[in-house]
């Protein structure tokens, strides 16, 4: 198997597991804050070390579109991956929907852990663009700078888990958190609908939230070249 099926595979993999345990925990605990926060987060610290000498472990095209723009990701790669995250993120949800009614939780299947603002509002719809810009905006953020830092590789997977679950603390009440176009599109599909309507808020707000993340990240942290 070549190096770079490999990569998407994991990731693949990943974005599944992230899907399943993370939207599935929020489903069973009824949008518990700390019990979604965490099941996000220890997925994420569970993949990282499984999967990150893989393929970095991104799981999201958010992460993966500010490895391009940080020049740590080829276009070729940002492509496959993404194709990957969205396609691991279907299957996390098909195997939610699949556990959840053959449990015969099937009431609970409504929502799938799609998010969602208020529709009836503008207010609702540009504020949660803006939640989700900035929620990405410092989950990448930490991203790069503890994976910027070979001295903090060992810890990596933890401090990003628990950033993520940081971020979902806040982002629960306010729109179910995306942070991630693959896990916010994937059930919106399966849900349709209203869901399905408002999705482009979670797919546009992360990728917008992550570049800013990265350009900062370039211009404030990358090392400065002294001039001889």
């Amino acid at each position: 198997m070549s190096k770079d099926l490999k990569k998407y595979i994991a990731e693949f993999i990943g974005t599944a597991i992230l899907v399943l345990f993370g939207c599935g925990t929020a489903v069973i605990s009824g949008g518990n804050l700390v019990a979604t926060a965490l099941a996000f987060g220890l997925a994420i610290v569970a993949t990282a070390y499984a999967i990150g000498n893989i393929s970095g472990c991104h799981v999201n095209p958010a992460v993966s579109l500010a490895m391009f723009i940080s020049k740590k990701l080829s276009g070729k790669d940002l492509a496959w991956y993404i194709v990957a995250q969205v396609l691991g993120a279907l299957v996390g949800s098909a195997l939610l929907w699949s556990i959840l009614v053959h449990m015969g939780l099937d009431k609970a299947v409504v929502g799938l852990g799609a998010n969602a603002f208020i529709a009836d509002t503008t207010a609702g719809m540009w504020g949660s663009v803006m939640v989700e810009i900035i929620l990405t905006f410092v989950f990448v953020y930490t991203i790069l700078g503890v994976t910027g830092d070979k001295e903090k590789s060992n810890i990596a997977g933890i401090v990003i888990g628990l950033t993520l679950a940081f971020v979902h603390i806040l982002g629960i009440g306010l729109t179910g958190t995306s942070v991630n176009p693959a896990r916010s599109l994937a059930p919106a599909i399966f849900m349709g609908g209203e869901a399905l309507s408002q999705v482009w808020v979670f797919i546009v707000s992360p990728l917008i939230g992550a570049a800013i993340a990265a350009l900062v990240y370039k211009y404030l942290n990358a090392p400065s070249v002294k001039k001889k």
